[in-house]
C-alpha cells in the first residue's frame, strides 16, 4: 500500500524563494530562446510572492496567443515531461522537471483562456498582505496533511480570490 503524498511547507522560505528566483532567471532565458516570440514567461506561485509560505518549488506560466499554443506546447514537450496529474486541453498543458532543484512546474495557457488565471492570483496576493496571511494560514493548517486535502483547500481559496478580484472595479 502506498502512503499518500503529504504537503509540507519549506523550512526556510527565504532560502526557497531565492533558489526559485535563480532557477526562474535561468529558465526564463532558456524558454524565451525556444518559444514563439509572442510568449510571456512569468514566475508564479508562492515563491513569486514576498512573505508567502512555500513548499519550495518553482512555478512558471507561459502565456501564448491561441495561434502559438501548438508550437509552444511542442517546444515544451520536447524538453519537459508532461505533468500526468494535470489536465490537458486545447488551451492548457502542464509540464514538470523533477530533476531540477527546486522542482519545476510549467503551465502553458492561451491568453484569455479559461485557465489563464495564474498571473491574476499572484497579482491579487502581491496587492493584499491580508490575502497572503490567509493563504499562509491555509498552508500551515495543511502542513503534514495529505496533498489532495491541501490541493482541494487551495483550489477553493484561489477560486474565491479570483471571484472577488473579478467583481472589483478595474482602473484601466
Amino acid at each position: 500500500m502506498t502512503l499518500p503524498e503529504r504537503f509540507h511547507v519549506a523550512a526556510d522560505h527565504e532560502l526557497a524563494r531565492e533558489a526559485a528566483e535563480r532557477l526562474f532567471e535561468s529558465m526564463q532565458a532558456q524558454l524565451v530562446a525556444v518559444l514563439p516570440a509572442t510568449c510571456e514567461v512569468l514566475h508564479i506561485g508562492a515563491t513569486a510572492v514576498p512573505g508567502c509560505l512555500t513548499k519550495g518549488d518553482l512555478d512558471i506560466v507561459v502565456r501564448v496567443k491561441r495561434e502559438d499554443f501548438e508550437a509552444a506546447e511542442a517546444a515544451l514537450a520536447a524538453r519537459f515531461a508532461r505533468n500526468s496529474g494535470s489536465i490537458q486541453t486545447d488551451a492548457f498543458a502542464a509540464f514538470e522537471d523533477e530533476a531540477c532543484t527546486p522542482h519545476l512546474g510549467i503551465q502553458l495557457t492561451v491568453k484569455g483562456g479559461e485557465l489563464d488565471i495564474f498571473h491574476r492570483f499572484v497579482a491579487a496576493l502581491r496587492a493584499d498582505p491580508v490575502l497572503v496571511s490567509r493563504y499562509n494560514a491555509l498552508k500551515i493548517a495543511h502542513d503534514g496533511q495529505p496533498m489532495d486535502d491541501y490541493r482541494a483547500a487551495k483550489d477553493a481559496f484561489v477560486t474565491n480570490v479570483l471571484r472577488l478580484a473579478s467583481s472589483e472595479p478595474r482602473n484601466e
